[in-house]
């Protein structure tokens, strides 16, 4: 299993990105936005440096649902490698098979 401070760094970072997210995105937008004048557009890229670096969604580690893994992360399922495959051979995910040919 990860630590549990990664996890629990992790859920930090889903709040913050949640929270910050309208205001990152108008920001974001207003920066590179042409029609505005040059200051308005460098008061928005200030005011988008000075939100905090955890509430930047790339900031964001998929991580397994069960043990908290970060490497081998299968999206579709929200598991990592081992437990899926470790489910999978018990016949609890529905429609997963193990496959030979």
């Amino acid at each position: 299993m990860a630590r549990l401070g990664k996890r629990v760094a992790n859920k930090k970072r889903i709040a913050l990105a949640a929270k910050f997210r309208v205001k990152r995105d108008e920001l974001r937008t207003r920066s590179v936005n042409m029609k505005l004048s040059d200051e308005e557009r460098f008061d928005a890229r200030t005011r988008l440096n000075k939100l905090p670096k955890n509430s930047a969604p790339t900031r964001i580690r998929n991580r397994c649902k069960l043990t908290g893994r970060s490497r081998g992360f299968i999206g579709k399922f929200g598991l990592c490698r081992n437990e899926f495959r470790r489910l999978a051979s018990f016949g609890q995910i529905p429609g997963v098979t193990k496959s030979s040919w």
